[in-house]
């Protein structure tokens, strides 16, 4: 009987310790404080540090690139408190850590559709900050877009030979994609957080 495969319980432990650090950075904003600039740089910062910590806590990789992990959950988290603004930002500045973690470069055109632009598509999430679930799916959608044109353009090469290269890049994509964006809806629902930026608590009715 195999035993238990400690290195994946370690890095969910990790993954969610890491999580519940960025909350914490970032409750100031829930209770009314930190709106200013230098607040909303350190939270893209710490945001980016993180999902780029998390895109290697993977619970598998694909051959040509893509892999399940909860990288895209910080961004979601930042789109979603500070606007689609500072999270299509956010997202830009991971897609450029991610070519520098893990490159896989063909042409000019497909690092600019795979990185900077796929992931700056995740900050659309901050456009629906009134349905932040609708917010997760149109930014995951519009990533999975983008890397299945990509995969059609520039990597037709790898789809068997007679089958539709349309299908074979949604079907690949999809296959870590799909998963990625449920797990991140589950991670923002039970989180909670997030989910209303900058909303001014109303003030208690004086006594008389």
């Amino acid at each position: 009987m195999n035993g238990v495969d400690w290195r994946i319980v370690v890095e969910a432990v990790a993954a969610l310790a890491l999580l519940v650090v960025l909350i914490r950075l970032t409750r100031p904003l829930q209770a009314g404080q930190g709106r200013g600039p230098a607040q909303v740089v350190t939270e893209v910062g710490v945001a980016v540090a993180l999902a780029a910590v998390l895109s290697l806590i993977r619970v598998f990789r694909m051959p040509q690139g893509g892999s399940i992990s909860l990288e895209m959950v910080p961004i979601f988290y930042v789109a979603l408190r500070r606007g689609g603004g500072t999270g299509v930002l956010a997202g830009l500045v991971l897609g450029m850590v991610k070519l520098v973690l893990e490159p896989y470069v063909v042409h000019p055109l497909q690092f600019l559709m795979d990185y900077p632009l796929a992931f700056a598509a995740l900050g659309l999430a901050g456009f629906f900050p009134g349905a932040p679930l609708v917010g997760v799916l149109v930014g995951g959608a519009a990533r999975f877009l983008l890397h299945v044109l990509s995969g059609v353009v520039f990597f037709a090469s790898y789809a068997p030979e007679g089958s539709n290269v349309w299908v074979y890049s949604l079907t690949y994509n999809a296959t870590y994609m799909v998963p990625e964006v449920v797990i991140a809806m589950l991670v923002m629902l039970f989180l909670g957080v997030g989910f209303t930026r900058g909303r001014r608590r109303q003030p208690h009715a004086r006594r008389v």
